[in-house]
């Protein structure tokens, strides 16, 4: 064969060795912007392990490990060669150095420290681009926190090795750890997110606060964890109801806990990532909380990994803008590169608008997290879920979108833009599905009038700035006046609620090109129904700009 016919010319160079978080100026800007306003003292120490995450996260090695972790999913060996029930998970190397990395840089270590929550989802939002599917550990284990702070003497014991920046990944006893990892089992094959509806029970023990539960979760994530928070119905003298547990994997005397799992789910994506069946048959665990309250006491672990789903949702939206942006920039057609054709730079300005919004968004909740009054809580209580179900719900066409700015090259596997294309969809389902949050937001508006307010004071901030958003801030006020069909109209009184909240961020702090973009598109109506349908006389050329992967 003609060697001439095997010549390799208009093909893009690798995107590897690049600093993810330094040439992020949309991530870079904010943390920055936040770190001034609350903890300036911290920016020389942040900036520096964010731009060594950032190098790692961009490295050939860490895109490797993602690569391997996707190609070798993990394997269930319920019993060992005696026949022994072991109910383990065997994951690939590539995973375990994945989640080292991830534990070691402060990503399950945010409850304690000055700015924790932000320079830690600033860390999430960096390390979840070189893979995505460890971070479900990583995330259960940093949400852990507030549901065990409901019992002071377990929180003593446990949140050190949650905090922790060891990573041990064999089973042995907590104590024995210098780290641990949390995972969670709330759903049940005949409930799903209606959690009310679990039929798990927990028969009490003669010990104060021991119980064992006997019971089949539906969905149990990351099944090598230490241990787990649970959700079972108690009936006793006590109490009566749905309560929150602590099952251990391992006994403090070095037995191993009753924790059969009964197979692995075959996923569409989050393929590096364990999500099992799990059957409890007197299974010891600790109460979490008082009886009957167990929904009160998870809630502020449902609400810290909500927030992860956000994050993660802009980390995958920020990868596959990157991939698109790096792709145009070196492949040319029908006489100039991509980049500098205007219907290509439509539609990568289109998506490096709605990936700065995501990540504007994300940040501004962990700033709240970090705030911690009782204004930014009630801030949270609308904005959390608000922002769920929105972010999430833009990262599948987004991704897509960018995918075919690669054309046939992005539907290959080897591109890495089909992998993350399968773990879009993921973040919307995980925490409650789209019904589910914007459900959640109208509970809140009905039964916290402190919540509201909080939103309107955080929107208004920007009003007077641009007539489109004070035009969409009034449109808002008139929706959540009007009470008919509340219910069924809930998606779109959130969708709006999320959009007026990103617009009000981007006036506030975006270069103008960004937030005159987003007004006229998101808010003004000027956009068409798909990705590249800005208005032509925006700046789209200063938009596609700010996306480059450049210092």
């Amino acid at each position: 064969m003609a060697a001439t016919t095997h010549t390799v010319t208009n093909q893009v160079p690798p995107l590897v060795g690049y600093d993810v978080y330094g040439t992020d100026r949309a991530l870079r800007e904010g943390v920055e912007r936040h770190l001034a306003a609350a903890a300036p003292e911290l920016l020389g120490e942040v900036r520096e392990e964010l731009h060594e995450l950032g190098r790692t996260a961009g490295s050939a090695q860490a895109l490797r490990w993602g690569a391997m972790a996707n190609e070798n999913p993990p394997e269930l060996h319920t019993h060992d060669r005696y026949g022994n029930r072991i109910d383990e998970v065997e994951f690939h190397p590539a995973w375990h150095r994945l989640l080292g990395h991830a534990v070691g840089a402060g990503l399950t270590d945010a409850w304690g420290r000055p700015a924790g929550h932000l320079r830690r989802a600033a860390g999430f939002l960096v390390w979840s681009q070189a893979e995505a599917g460890h971070g479900c550990p990583v995330s259960m284990t940093h949400a852990a926190v507030p549901a065990l702070r409901t019992d002071p003497e377990l929180a003593a014991e446990w949140e050190p090795r949650l905090t922790s920046h060891v990573y041990e990944q064999d089973l042995r006893p907590a104590a024995q750890k210098a780290g641990v990892l949390f995972g969670m089992g709330m759903t049940e094959k005949q409930g799903g997110s209606d959690v009310r509806a679990n039929t798990t029970a927990a028969k009490p023990l003669d010990a104060s606060g021991e119980y064992l539960l006997t019971g089949h979760k539906w969905f149990c994530s990351a099944p090598m964890s230490d241990a787990f928070l649970v959700l079972a119905q108690v009936a006793s003298s006590g109490g009566d109801g749905l309560t929150c547990f602590l099952v251990p994997r391992v006994l403090p005397d070095g037995t191993r806990n009753v924790f059969a799992i009964q197979r692995l789910k075959d996923k569409l994506g989050n393929r590096s990532n364990a999500s099992a069946e799990v059957e409890f048959d007197g299974t010891w665990a600790r109460r979490v909380g008082e009886e009957g309250r167990g929904v009160r006491a998870i809630i502020g672990m449902v609400s810290a990994t909500r927030l992860d789903c956000v994050l993660g949702a802009a980390a995958q939206m920020r990868q596959a803008l990157t991939q698109a942006v790096h792709h145009a920039e070196h492949r040319s057609a029908f006489g100039a590169r991509l980049i500098e054709q205007p219907l290509m730079r439509n539609v990568l300005a289109d998506l490096a608008l709605e990936s700065e919004a995501a990540t504007v968004l994300g940040l501004r909740l962990a700033a709240a997290y970090d705030a911690g009054t009782e204004q930014e809580r009630a801030f949270l209580r609308i904005a959390v879920p608000a922002a769920k179900y929105w972010v999430t719900k833009r990262c599948t066409p987004m991704v897509a979108e960018a995918l075919e700015c690669l054309g046939g090259n992005g539907y290959v596997e080897e591109s890495g833009l089909p992998r993350l294309l399968r773990e879009s969809p993921l973040n919307s389902i995980w925490e409650g599905s789209g019904n589910v949050q914007a459900l959640d937001v109208l509970r809140a508006l009905q039964r916290e009038p402190m919540a509201l307010n909080a939103f309107l004071q955080e929107v208004g901030r920007a009003r007077g700035a641009d007539h489109r958003l004070d035009s969409a801030i009034k449109g808002l006020l008139t929706e959540l006046a009007d009470l008919e069909g509340i219910e069924a109209r809930a998606r779109r009184v959130v969708e709006r609620m999320a959009l007026v909240l990103q617009g009000s961020l981007l006036v506030r702090w975006a270069p103008p090109e960004v937030a005159d973009a987003f007004c006229a598109s998101r808010l003004g109506g000027d956009w068409g129904a798909a990705f590249g349908t800005l208005p032509h006389s925006l700046h789209l050329g200063a938009l596609v700009e700010r996306a480059r992967i450049a210092g």
